[in-house]
Parts: C-alpha cells; structure tokens; sequence
C-alpha cells in the first residue's frame, strides 16, 4: 500500500537521501513550537523517519509530554529545493531499533556517531510529504550568448 513518501516522484526520495542537515520541530507542553537542526534518514518502504538522540533532549520530552498523538515535522532547504515530512512521533530505545537507525545515519551522512548508551530514535510515521525537489534553473547571462 502507498504511503505518503512512497507515492512523492523519485526525486523527492533521492533529495531526502543527498547530504543535508535537517530541522525538527516538535511542540512544547505550551503548545509553542521547538525546533532544532537534525540529522534525518527515512524509510520510504515503511513510510518512517528517523532521528538519533540523546534521551535527555527537549524534542524527546516534548513528545514524551504530548497530550495524544505527539505531532512533529521535519524539513530540509537546499537553495530553492525543499522538503517537509509531517506525521506522529514516537521515542524508540529498543536496542536493535537504535542500531539500526544509527547504521542508516552513518550511511546517509558518512560519519557514524561515538556510541552514546543514552541514545534513543525518534521515529516519525510519516503522514503527509511535501516539497519542491526538480527546479529549473534560469539561464546565466554568459550560458544563453
């Protein structure tokens, strides 16, 4: 069954998958939003994405503290190409799970973290993706003479 990253054009996929920082934002307690620079991989088969972290963070206790389902979205910025993934989060600390989503962001942004016995994934059921991907970039000057 189509999730909602499975269904977005290849693209989109392949921009989630180049190397870029990300945001995170969660909601406080308050309902004020909290955002902070990641680093996100995602799993179109599952329709999943995923942030390490320490369990002591301000995102986990924001999802931790959520009355119902804890909502989150997460974006990257690449000049003019974006990409938003909205869905509901969830904190992991099953050890398999956390190795797992550390081996995905080791491969996704060359670089595999010191292990970290407080490290926790925040896993996001992704609901909806949006995004500008494919851009058509205007002709230089020099390039149309």
């Amino acid at each position: 069954m189509p999730n909602a990253i499975s269904s977005q054009p290849d693209s989109y996929l392949e921009f989630w998958n180049e190397y870029h920082l990300c945001t995170l934002t969660t909601l406080r307690p308050d309902g004020r939003p909290h955002v902070v620079p990641v680093g996100v991989t995602i799993d179109a088969a599952t329709g999943t994405a995923r942030v390490i972290t320490r369990k002591s963070s301000k995102k986990v206790a924001n999802i931790l503290a959520s009355d119902g389902p804890a909502r989150v979205a997460v974006c990257q910025v690449d000049g003019g190409r974006w990409a938003t993934l909205e869905g509901v989060a969830e904190v992991i600390t099953d050890v398999a799970t956390v190795e797992d989503a550390v081996a995905r962001y080791g491969e996704r942004y060359r670089r595999t973290p010191a292990p970290d016995p407080e490290r926790v994934v925040v896993q996001i059921s992704i609901e909806r993706a949006m995004g500008q991907t494919l851009l058509t970039r205007p002709q230089t000057a020099q390039a149309a003479a």
